[in-house]
C-alpha cells in the first residue's frame, strides 16, 4: 500500500509504515521513492508513505495561509510522527534543507535509516548528526530496501 498526500493517513493503523523522507526539491532529485515503491510492491504488510505529491504545483505560495501548501507540510509532519520507520535519502544533486530539518526533528526517535552519498553538500553535517544520535547509515538505495525488507515487523 502506498499513501501520498493529501490522502488520509488512517489506513496505516494495521500495517508497518515507512516514510520516504529526503530529497525531492521540486523535481530536481531523481524519483528514488518510486524505486523503493517498486521494490516493495509485493510486500503486503508494509505501507509506504511517500510525500512526493502527484498534483504538486510549484506555483503554490509557500505560506501557512496557502491551503495546499499547509496541507502538504501538515501531512508530512503527521506521517513522520506516525511512521514506524523513516528512511532519508539525501541526493547529491540537491540541497534538501527541509529534509535536513526533518532529520533534526526526528533524530532522537530511534526509527531512522539514512543514506547520504558522497557529494551531498552537507554530508559532514548529516554524518555527525547520525553518529551523535546513533542513526544507522547505509551506502545506497538498495541497502535501504534490504533494511526495510529485513525489518522485524512486530512493533
Amino acid at each position: 500500500m502506498i499513501i501520498k498526500p493529501p490522502h488520509n493517513l488512517n489506513a496505516i493503523q494495521d500495517k508497518f509504515s515507512v516514510f520516504l523522507a529526503g530529497s525531492i526539491e521540486m523535481g530536481i532529485a531523481q524519483n528514488w521513492q518510486q524505486k523503493i515503491e517498486q521494490a516493495l510492491e509485493e510486500t503486503e504488510h508494509i505501507c509506504i508513505l511517500n510525500p512526493r505529491r502527484d498534483d504538486w504545483d510549484s506555483s503554490w505560495k509557500q505560506s501557512i495561509e496557502n491551503k495546499q501548501f499547509n496541507e502538504q507540510v501538515t501531512w508530512e509532519l503527521e506521517g513522520l510522527e506516525k511512521a514506524n520507520m523513516i528512511v532519508f535519502y539525501f541526493s547529491p544533486e540537491t540541497k534538501s534543507p527541509v529534509s535536513m530539518l526533518e532529520l533534526g526533528l526526528f533524530a532522537r526517535t530511534g526509527k531512522i535509516i539514512v543514506c547520504c552519498p558522497d557529494g551531498f553538500w552537507r554530508k559532514g553535517n548529516i554524518d555527525v548528526v547520525c553518529k551523535k544520535y546513533n542513526i544507522e547509515q547505509v551506502n545506497n538505495l538498495e541497502e535501504i530496501i534490504t533494511k526495510i525488507k529485513n525489518k522485524n515487523y512486530e512493533n
